[in-house]
């Protein structure tokens, strides 16, 4: 039913509204979130705590400490205008094919002094479009799993292996994912995480350089320079396949359990 100009008739709308909210609270129950903020922002210990017991972490690289950063860290101001420098020079990079297709270069976004940071495979159309990492509907789908984490979009960094957006939306290819990789270790330098979430076996593979279906990573600390890597499924993957949704939420609190307490917790 509609009116006559067209828009839609308020039974419709509400029918249309209490789906989307249907959707939302599913998403929420799937990723383990207490619809009381209060209870959420204090259960870090219980979080850390929930992390499976069969996962088992990597040693501690002896040269640099898990639990905090080095005293030389630069500062917030210095990080941002680092990371824009990067931006800058993957805006020009002509180094493979992706630069003659793409309508923007999606170099990612965030905290600059984040302690998490979320890494995926590459931009679709809505990234290329906008510029912006993980804005889509996976994107959408990120900052629920974000959320859940008891963070905001605002306190992590969301970056991708590739900086442009690879045709129809294939995998990377090998000197794609090459020709990027140096505008995301630089980016992994300046923001110094304390963890990294990789989002996807292809994401997985490229941080951590190593082969294998995304199962043999999961449930494990990997470790790239000083950061602790969790890997997990992509949420584009978990808009196909939902049942998995509590599988990475399982993911998403190891990698909670792994954030050190910030100073005077």
């Amino acid at each position: 039913m509609s009116f006559v100009d067209g828009t839609a008739a308020p039974d419709a709308i509400a029918v249309d509204a209490m789906a989307a909210a249907q959707a939302w609270l599913l998403d929420m129950e799937a990723f383990g979130i207490d619809l009381l903020p209060r209870r959420v922002a204090g259960e870090s210990a219980a979080v850390a705590a929930a992390a499976p017991s069969t996962q088992q972490r990597a040693p501690v690289q002896p040269t640099a400490p898990s639990t905090q950063r080095t005293a030389t860290t630069a500062s917030a101001v210095e990080r941002s205008a680092a990371l824009q420098c990067v931006a800058a020079e993957a805006a020009a990079c002509s180094a493979c094919g992706l630069a003659t297709g793409r309508t923007q270069v999606v170099p990612g976004q965030g905290a600059a002094t984040a302690r998490l940071m979320f890494v995926g495979e590459a931009p679709g159309a809505e990234e290329d479009r906008t510029g912006l990492a993980f804005v889509g509907e996976a994107g959408q789908l990120l900052t629920r799993m974000i959320q859940a984490m008891g963070l905001q979009r605002e306190d992590v960094f969301i970056a991708n292996v590739l900086k442009c957006r690879p045709p129809e939306n294939r995998e990377p290819a090998v000197d794609e994912a090459q020709a990027c990789r140096g505008f995301l270790l630089r980016q992994l330098a300046i923001v110094d995480p304390d963890v990294i979430v990789a989002l996807g076996a292809h994401a997985a593979r490229n941080l951590l350089q190593l082969t294998g279906p995304l199962g043999a990573m999961r449930g494990k600390v990997h470790t790239l320079g000083r950061a602790q890597v969790v890997a997990t499924y992509h949420p584009s993957y978990l808009l196909r396949s939902p049942d998995m949704k509590r599988a990475a939420w399982q993911d998403l609190k190891f990698a909670l359990s792994l954030l050190p307490a910030r100073d005077g917790a």
